[in-house]
């Protein structure tokens, strides 16, 4: 008997599809299972817009830090260095120093100095303005990314919309206690800066003492531990999370939750020369606008790292290191629409989608039984393989199955048994010719192959193009639809003319082997 190729791989094929199917399809506890999309298991729907103004403030305060920095660092004299939301302004107090100070404004990029005798303005170019207005949404979307990724969710959808708006959804979000923990993790700024105190009028005073801060340059902060109590700091920052490295959970000498965290070479330059000059004063650590705490710098600290305390629990402690180690928002972000989608509506999805589907299967595989016979048998064996292939594929790469992809797998049924029909048609053509049979589907594949395959590159090109430059819901129709096109072809061409190699001794020697494709002699 000759080698049938065919038959083996589409037996393969079948038992490869069982295997990673049935954990999907029955729900069993091993096994890897298709991640259902957020309209089909429920979730959470947020709409966040963007305070971009907010990332060019920040972006001008970061100006002024590394002015104040290298200043310090080379021992140039300057006066009323101060910072505002569009510029940074200072003095020298020496003439000489003005070839020094434009070392510095030769690496920076974006900005324009304009001069007044001893006098400099520090601003940011329009182009400079607009790119970083731009570049906090596309940070903020990378970074809410990475934030969910490590917080185990699993598919969540984040994409822009507009210019300062993104969209999140959230598959699998139902208790309140989740929504809550996952919408603090999406907004949290994570924005950490050390900062000098004003030790001339105190580190730490109650709301009591009134706190003076009309010196140029001075901000207060609210304690994050006692809300009672008030910092008077350097407005300024020595450094920002911006050269953070890592942050993880360790434990005190207490057994609480702490986030220790470690500096890239260059803060741990600015954290150890600062830290050298200030020896007795306090250091302020700052995360969103309040201070976690304000030690007392007794030694030069080397190494570039630091600890953040409070009263943390170990789940906020993890969500913090989470949020520190994916990077700070360049701007704050705020919810602009909230919808919450429950369980029961997407079970209710599931089964008006899967009425659709069984509909849809049962029309088909009667039209093809009755209209092609055995033909229409074997057309349907290689749809059901066909559909368990892309459940099964789906689930070994854990492809996220949504509404409109379940859309599409029943779309993919019609275009499945379309290649069996076209196939089955020239089969028919050739038979009417008094063809043998054995000929007739070679002829018959032969003849068919140049369409199905020219139809079918030309939707799965189409439907790439939706998946690269389409979002949410598009994208789950776009791989439902490739994922079938691309296993139509295993199973419509290579699966079929399998079964018919398969039986083709005995077609050859059957008298009503026309009947087989519903030709009446």
């Amino acid at each position: 008997m000759k080698f049938n190729y065919r038959i083996i791989i589409f037996a393969i094929s079948i038992i490869f599809a069982i295997v990673y199917s049935v954990p999907s399809i029955f729900q069993t506890k091993e096994g890897a299972k298709v991640t259902l999309g957020l309209d089909l298991q429920g979730g959470l729907h947020l709409l966040l817009g963007v305070k971009t103004d907010e990332a060019v403030v920040s972006r001008v305060k970061s100006i002024a830090s590394s002015v104040k920095h290298y200043t310090e660092h080379n021992e140039i004299l300057v006066d009323s260095l101060s910072v505002t939301a569009s510029n940074v302004e200072f003095t020298l107090l020496d003439h000489d120093d003005a070839k020094n100070i434009t070392k510095l404004f030769a690496d920076m990029k974006g900005v324009k100095v304009d001069t007044k005798g001893d006098s400099y303005t520090i601003s940011l170019t329009p182009e400079e303005i607009a790119k970083t207005k731009t570049q906090a949404v596309t940070q903020a979307i990378e970074t809410i990314r990475n934030r969910l990724d490590q917080f185990g969710l699993s598919e969540p959808i984040v994409a822009r919309q507009g210019e300062d708006k993104i969209l999140v959804e959230l598959p699998g979000i139902k208790t309140q206690e989740e929504e809550q923990r996952a919408r603090e993790l999406i907004s949290r700024s994570a924005k950490l800066e050390l900062m000098a105190v004003d030790e001339g009028r105190g580190a730490r005073v109650s709301t009591l003492t009134p706190l003076d801060a009309s010196n140029m340059g001075d901000e207060i902060l609210q304690d994050a531990q006692s809300p009672e109590v008030k910092h008077l700091v350097h407005e300024i920052p020595i450094l920002d999370g911006g050269m953070l490295t890592d942050a993880r959970v360790e434990f005190d000498k207490n057994n609480r939750p702490v986030i220790s965290f470690t500096l890239n070479s260059e803060g741990a330059q600015i954290f150890g020369d600062f830290t050298a000059k200030n020896v007795g004063n306090h250091l302020a650590i700052v995360l969103d606008g309040k201070v976690y705490s304000a030690p007392v710098i007794n030694e030069r600290i080397g190494g570039g790292s630091g600890q953040i305390s409070g009263n943390y629990t170990m789940e906020g402690a993890q969500d913090l290191a989470i949020a520190l180690r994916s990077g700070a928002l360049l701007a704050p972000i705020y919810v602009m629409e909230k919808r919450s989608i429950g369980p029961s509506l997407g079970a209710d999805s599931i089964h008006a989608s899967m009425m659709a589907l069984y509909t849809g299967l049962f029309l088909v595989f009667a039209f093809m039984m009755f209209y092609y016979r055995l033909a229409g048998v074997i057309a349907n064996v290689a749809l059901v393989v066909n559909l368990l292939l892309i459940i099964a594929i789906m689930a070994l790469f854990g492809a996220t199955l949504t509404l409109p992809g379940m859309a599409g797998i029943v779309l993919t049924v019609g275009m499945a048994v379309d290649s069996n029909v076209i196939i089955s048609e020239r089969i028919r053509e050739l038979l009417y010719q008094g063809v043998s049979m054995k000929k007739a589907i070679q002829g018959g594949y032969s003849n068919a192959m140049r369409a199905i395959v020219d139809s079918n590159i030309t939707t799965l090109i189409a439907s790439i193009v939706l998946y690269v430059y389409g979002t949410g819901t598009i994208k789950g129709f776009a791989i439902t639809i490739t994922i079938g096109i691309t296993v139509s072809m295993l199973t419509a061409i290579l699966g079929t003319h399998g079964i018919y190699d398969l039986l083709d001794k005995k077609a050859e020697n059957s008298k009503n082997h026309r009947l087989w494709f519903g030709i009446k002699d």
